[in-house]
């Protein structure tokens, strides 16, 4: 490939006219020919930049309403000639057509007003053309690149190097790449499970490393798409790890799932260790943190409420890796910020998941994202006893926490505060033994939630011993009567949900 290829001749044609008659002025002033179509061509002229209309250059008018203006041997041909090869630079000589060294487009905007008109033909015709020809040809899809482009070629005589040739034709082409994934996904947009699945991602962000030091790490996002961690400000503490995203999603989401009430979630590896809702923010994280706070230790601490000063001392003395909140009050990041370690995140709420994508050899899982309902007139009271108005706010409560628990899971709530949660156990009685275990009797009264049926008796009789009035279940096991009557026997009241909460 050539080091630096000299800029003479430019084909503009863009739909985001966005800093477009800065770069045509900065290419005119360093001399170069203007080839430009439709309204790009139109806008240039506005400016009063000298330009080439296409169909100057082509001898054809457009047609078809725009749909064909640069499809055309004078403007393709003079795209993809590679002039290390004497027999195109024959071709072109025999022909009359001159060749391009720069082509300026970007696409017709359809993520934002997907639809038939909207499908780019000749755009990414042009812009596959100059990719492909890269030894010879510059392309241009981003408009933040003009200034740089112009810059460079004011710094080397007109000139672009290899390395910039390259790495505009990986964009390019990442560029087409992500306008046909998402003309697959419209064609398919009534297909819960779409027969072809076309993923387009860019690299947000490199990580020091992934799950452990020996992995490499990094957060994409899709391309088109911006989460809540593109708006998310970061206002101390050590760079971001992978396992910090990974815990602070969780956290993010399990405070959002637990209601519009002031909220407080803490997650470790994955699980959380500590959620409550209270009448004030200060509260609910105080709460939360008693739920287990050996397990607390180095967790992410998620509140769905600005932090004041008070809840910025109580966070202090605690080690945690990252807070994150929708805000914090005058005074607040003073105090967090002298835990230099301690990450600060203010963030946007989470917005909705489209799917869920795990690896397997040779592809990948895709399902729907698990979605928690809390609706009490969906579910089905089974036992003689019915909860009580304060049993039924700790059922929901345990039922959302419990979605988050990773399986198998059993959460224990008692006025609205986990006391003890069991995660991750091979056997549910296990599971159910560790919440009690970690509640130490402050269920009494509460509530139990379990995130698939109990299939046996013994579940729901070590729940009980913990003192739980209360328990919430999906129901369907072929022992459910067994159960329900074990339930009865203690006097609890039992609620199925006919939904389960696996997490893996």
């Amino acid at each position: 490939m050539t080091d630096r290829v000299p800029v003479r001749r430019a084909l503009l044609s863009v739909y985001d006219k966005a800093g477009l008659t800065d770069l045509a002025r900065g290419l005119h002033d360093l001399g170069v020919e203007l080839v430009s179509s439709g309204g790009t061509a139109t806008a240039l002229e506005e400016a009063g930049i000298p330009v080439t209309r296409v169909e100057d250059v082509t001898g054809a008018p457009e047609m078809l309403g725009g749909r064909v203006k640069t499809l055309h041997p004078r403007i393709h041909g003079g795209i993809l000639a590679d002039r290390g090869r004497p027999e195109h630079v024959a071709d072109l000589e025999t022909h009359g057509i001159a060749p391009f060294d720069l082509v300026v487009v970007n696409l017709y905007p359809f993520l934002e007003r997907p639809g038939i008109e909207t499908i780019d033909i000749g755009g990414p015709t042009m812009v596959r053309a100059a990719a492909k020809n890269h030894a010879w040809v510059a392309v241009v899809t981003d408009p933040s690149r003009y200034g740089d482009l112009v810059e460079e070629l004011r710094a080397h005589d007109g000139t672009l190097g290899a390395d910039t040739r390259r790495a505009l034709a990986l964009d390019a082409f990442a560029h087409t790449a992500a306008f046909d994934a998402a003309v697959v996904a419209w064609l398919q947009q009534d297909e819960a499970l779409p027969r072809h699945l076309v993923v387009a991602l860019e690299r947000a962000a490199v990580l020091r490393y992934g799950e452990n030091p020996h992995q490499q790490g990094a957060r994409y996002r899709q391309v088109g798409r911006r989460g809540w961690w593109d708006d998310a400000v970061q206002h101390g503490g050590k760079e971001l790890s992978y396992l910090n995203l990974f815990d602070t999603e969780a956290a993010w989401r399990l405070v959002h799932d637990l209601g519009d009430e002031p909220a407080a979630a803490i997650i470790k590896h994955a699980n959380p260790c500590g959620a409550a809702i209270a009448s004030d923010i200060s509260t609910a994280y105080r709460r939360a943190h008693e739920c287990d706070p050996t397990s607390a230790f180095g967790g992410i601490v998620a509140l769905n409420r600005p932090v004041p000063v008070e809840l910025a001392e109580a966070l202090a003395p605690v080690f945690t890796e990252v807070v994150v909140a929708p805000g914090y009050e005058p005074g607040a990041l003073e105090v967090l910020g002298a835990k230099k370690n301690l990450r600060v995140m203010e963030a946007p709420p989470p917005g909705p998941l489209e799917r869920d994508l795990r690896s397997i050899d040779g592809g990948l899982l895709v399902q729907d994202p698990d979605e928690v309902e809390a609706d009490r007139t969906a579910w089905k009271v089974v036992t003689k006893a019915v909860p009580t108005e304060e049993q039924w706010l700790d059922v929901e409560m345990a039922w959302r926490t419990c979605a988050w628990v990773k399986s198998n899971a059993i959460v224990l709530v008692g006025g609205r505060q986990a006391v003890g949660i069991g995660a991750g156990q091979q056997s549910r009685v296990d599971a159910a033994d560790i919440a009690a275990r970690k509640a130490g009797g402050r269920a009494a009264g509460g509530a139990a939630a379990s995130d698939a049926f109990f299939p046996f008796r013994d579940g729901l009789d070590a729940v009980a011993a913990a003192g739980v009035k209360a328990v919430v279940q999906p129901g369907g096991s072929v022992r459910d009567d067994e159960v329900v009557a074990a339930a009865d026997e203690h006097g609890i009241a039992m609620v199925f949900t006919g939904r389960r909460h696996f997490r893996h």
